[in-house]
């Protein structure tokens, strides 16, 4: 079987949400000699923009997502034992976490997964996370994005909070906001000085590759 026939059965199960299926034929992309890179690129990355796009346009809703960004993952532990000797393209660090207050991970989830597989190395605050916080991984982590949630409407105020403290803290040029969670909008990224603003995890990546100078292709 040709190399773009396997590939398109890996985009196809990861935009099925099909485990099994992306698992089955991440490892035929192996056998084959498809390069892992390749299998990323190509066929695990190409499969999540896919499930990207329906649900940007109504057509899937939010267990879709996650079942794709599952089945996309399942995919990735295939391929990650034999990426010792090759390194994705490195576009940048991005600090993740949900504000103080509000417990929802979901969202935020798959936007790190989404990043990781682009080539941005994250770390996860989790959830609940203090302004304070935000300011410590920043002096440690040295990210070039931070990347702020919060979906709630008692919680959206934390976003401004944090923006801020790093202006006090003398950080907010050295680093670039990016904020999402359902009650965001473009207003209140402007409102408040955020640099981006993503409406839902399927355009979070163009959006962190947009404030970094990177082609969003």
């Amino acid at each position: 079987m040709a190399d773009e026939e396997i590939l398109k059965k890996i985009i196809e199960g990861v935009q099925e949400g099909d485990d099994a299926q992306v698992i089955e034929w991440t490892g035929k992309a192996v056998a084959a000699g498809i390069e892992p890179l390749v299998v990323i690129n190509e066929g695990l990355t190409k499969g999540i923009q896919a499930v990207g796009a329906l649900f940007g346009n109504g057509t899937y809703f939010l267990p879709d997502l996650l079942l794709g960004a599952k089945a996309m993952d399942a995919g990735i532990k295939v391929i990650e034992p034999l990426m010792a000797g090759q390194k994705r393209e490195f576009l940048g660090r991005v600090l993740m976490g949900t504000v103080q207050g509000d417990l929802h991970e979901i969202g935020k989830n798959i936007v790190i997964m989404m990043l990781k597989t682009a080539g941005f190395e994250v770390l996860d605050l989790g959830i609940d996370v203090p302004a304070k916080k935000f300011i410590e991984q920043t002096l440690d982590f040295k990210p070039d994005i931070i990347g702020i949630s919060a979906l709630l409407t008692t919680t959206v105020g934390r976003q401004k909070e944090i923006v801020e403290l790093l202006e006090e803290e003398g950080l907010r040029k050295k680093v670039k906001v990016m904020i999402g969670g359902a009650p965001i909008n473009q207003n209140w990224a402007d409102t408040i000085g955020a640099d981006g603003y993503a409406e839902d995890a399927s355009v979070a990546v163009d959006v962190a590759k947009r404030l970094l100078g990177v082609s969003a292709g």
